[in-house]
Protein backbone atom coordinates (compact mmCIF):
# COMPACT_ATOMS: atom_id res chain seq x y z
CA UNK A 1 0.00 0.00 0.00
CA UNK A 2 1.50 3.65 -0.99
CA UNK A 3 1.94 5.71 2.17
CA UNK A 4 1.25 9.40 1.74
CA UNK A 5 2.68 12.57 4.45
CA UNK A 6 0.53 13.69 6.83
CA UNK A 7 1.67 17.13 8.82
CA UNK A 8 0.34 17.94 11.89
CA UNK A 9 0.92 21.09 13.92
CA UNK A 10 0.58 21.12 17.95
CA UNK A 11 1.66 23.22 20.68
CA UNK A 12 5.61 21.27 21.77
CA UNK A 13 4.37 20.94 25.35
CA UNK A 14 1.36 18.46 23.93
CA UNK A 15 3.61 16.63 21.75
CA UNK A 16 5.54 16.18 24.09
CA UNK A 17 2.92 15.01 26.68
CA UNK A 18 1.49 12.87 23.53
CA UNK A 19 4.85 10.97 22.45
CA UNK A 20 5.06 10.13 26.13
CA UNK A 21 1.71 8.65 26.25
CA UNK A 22 2.09 6.70 23.03
CA UNK A 23 5.12 5.09 24.65
CA UNK A 24 3.35 3.61 27.55
CA UNK A 25 0.28 2.68 24.98
CA UNK A 26 3.63 0.98 23.36
CA UNK A 27 3.21 2.77 20.28
CA UNK A 28 4.39 6.20 18.76
CA UNK A 29 2.75 9.04 17.44
CA UNK A 30 2.24 7.76 14.25
CA UNK A 31 0.76 4.68 14.95
CA UNK A 32 -1.27 6.28 17.44
CA UNK A 33 -3.19 8.79 14.16
CA UNK A 34 -3.39 5.71 12.30
CA UNK A 35 -5.33 3.84 14.66
CA UNK A 36 -7.74 7.11 15.15
CA UNK A 37 -7.53 7.84 11.28
CA UNK A 38 -8.82 4.04 11.01
CA UNK A 39 -11.53 4.07 13.35
CA UNK A 40 -12.73 7.23 11.47
CA UNK A 41 -12.95 6.12 8.30
CA UNK A 42 -14.61 2.46 9.63
CA UNK A 43 -16.88 3.90 11.81
CA UNK A 44 -17.69 7.31 9.85
CA UNK A 45 -17.37 9.26 12.96
CA UNK A 46 -15.00 10.43 15.52
CA UNK A 47 -14.64 7.79 17.48
CA UNK A 48 -15.26 9.27 21.14
CA UNK A 49 -17.19 12.08 22.40
CA UNK A 50 -15.93 15.68 22.55
CA UNK A 51 -17.36 18.12 24.88
CA UNK A 52 -16.09 21.27 26.80
CA UNK A 53 -14.57 20.04 30.17
CA UNK A 54 -11.84 20.31 32.72
CA UNK A 55 -8.62 19.28 31.94
CA UNK A 56 -7.93 16.87 34.52
CA UNK A 57 -11.42 15.26 33.55
CA UNK A 58 -10.44 15.61 30.19
CA UNK A 59 -7.37 13.73 29.93
CA UNK A 60 -8.76 10.78 32.11
CA UNK A 61 -11.76 10.79 29.17
CA UNK A 62 -9.20 10.78 26.72
CA UNK A 63 -6.77 8.76 28.21
CA UNK A 64 -9.62 5.56 28.94
CA UNK A 65 -11.15 6.50 25.39
CA UNK A 66 -7.68 5.50 23.72
CA UNK A 67 -6.87 2.55 25.90
CA UNK A 68 -10.68 0.81 25.07
CA UNK A 69 -9.42 1.95 21.57
CA UNK A 70 -6.62 0.40 21.40
CA UNK A 71 -8.05 -2.53 22.69
CA UNK A 72 -10.94 -2.42 20.51
CA UNK A 73 -8.26 -2.55 17.43
CA UNK A 74 -6.21 -5.79 18.76
CA UNK A 75 -9.70 -7.26 19.24
CA UNK A 76 -10.55 -6.73 15.62
CA UNK A 77 -7.06 -8.58 14.23
CA UNK A 78 -5.68 -4.73 13.49
CA UNK A 79 -2.17 -6.04 15.39
CA UNK A 80 0.11 -5.23 12.45
CA UNK A 81 -0.91 -1.40 12.50
CA UNK A 82 2.61 -0.31 13.72
CA UNK A 83 4.25 -2.18 11.30
CA UNK A 84 2.42 -1.76 8.29
CA UNK A 85 1.76 2.08 8.76
CA UNK A 86 5.69 2.92 9.91
CA UNK A 87 7.57 1.35 6.49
Amino acid sequence: MAQATFSIRMDENLKHEFDLLCADFGMNATTAFNVFARAVVRERRIPFDIQASSHIIESDHGRSAFMDFHQENNQNNMQNTSTDLNN
